[in-house]
């Protein structure tokens, strides 16, 4: 099997990935399994598993990284932030993924443990960047970080360009970003990267949205609303489950479409644990015609 960072390099073979959160019993961890089987079929190059921000849900992720990688062949990544955890913790959870057989990484900051902004931990690190650059010394870590089409709320996008390219220097190899809804807004973001000399590639995030409460639940997560023609089409279809379901599913198909023939090296699915509306784009994308 080919490392993550040269498949995400080969030219015109976009990788697939999805990404679940942990469960919080054995009887979620077993239908966590379940998804992944479901999704086999469509190779993904890898899954990843979101990073609990307490203890009891970082021993959660570790679970279900653990029952992943014992039951299925699929290449497994693990979140890890620097939110809330001294630097022996961050360790320790580096230590961890490595007896678990996990060599990806994806090296985040993470959300505020309490309040609006975030805050260091006193015996903490102070960010993304100095986690990569902890993880990269710890063992043999294929590193990628987040990435923020859409502006961050604490910066710029000059400010998020930057700081992307630190990451980048500080040894991290890809990088992921949040949920957006305008294939513009990833092109800029490349655009800004790229006339910094970042190099990395950068992998989209696309959300499959399904139900008519993700509307301001997506807002809320990434920093910034729809744009108005997609929140338009969705609002239209709101009061027809299936109908709001299925122009849910082309709009997203009609992103992804953009984004990769916009460059984009792959694309990672936000899966909330479910398999359906990922299979789906993903089926449809394969039947669209090459550009």
């Amino acid at each position: 099997m080919p490392g993550l960072v040269e498949r995400l390099r080969e030219h015109g073979r976009p990788t697939f990935s999805f990404e679940f959160f942990p469960p919080s019993d054995e009887a979620g961890i077993q239908q966590l399994i379940g998804t992944v089987d479901a999704l086999g079929p469509l190779r993904p190059d890898w899954v990843s598993v979101t990073y609990g921000a307490t203890g009891a849900a970082r021993y959660k992720t570790f679970s279900a990284v653990g029952a992943i990688r014992g039951q299925t062949d699929v290449r497994t990544m693990g979140h890890l932030t620097v939110a809330g955890q001294t630097t022996d913790e961050v360790r320790r959870a580096l230590a961890s993924y490595a007896r678990l057989g996990v060599t990806h990484i994806l090296a985040l900051r993470g959300d505020p443990v309490d309040g609006e902004r975030f805050v260091p931990h006193p015996d903490g690190l102070a960010n993304a960047t100095e986690l990569v650059r902890l993880a990269k010394a710890s063992g043999d870590f294929t590193v990628g970080v987040a990435a923020f089409p859409d502006v961050h709320p604490e910066g710029s996008a000059e400010q998020d360009a930057r700081l992307l390219l630190a990451k980048q220097e500080a040894g991290a190899e890809f990088a992921i970003t949040q949920l957006f809804f305008s294939v513009d807004a990833y092109v800029r973001l490349v655009e800004r990267f790229r006339a910094l000399g970042g190099t990395m590639p950068i992998i989209a995030g696309i959300m499959p949205v399904t139900v008519p409460s993700q509307i301001e639940r997506f807002a809320h997560l990434s920093g910034a609303r729809m744009p108005a023609h997609v929140e338009a089409r969705l609002r239209a279809a709101a009061d027809d489950r299936e109908r709001f379901r299925e122009v849910g599913i082309e709009l997203m198909t009609g992103l992804a479409d953009d984004v990769l023939a916009a460059g984009a090296p792959g694309l990672q699915f936000f899966t909330l644990n479910r398999s359906k509306a990922t299979a789906e784009i993903l089926q449809r994308l394969r039947v669209l015609p090459v550009r």
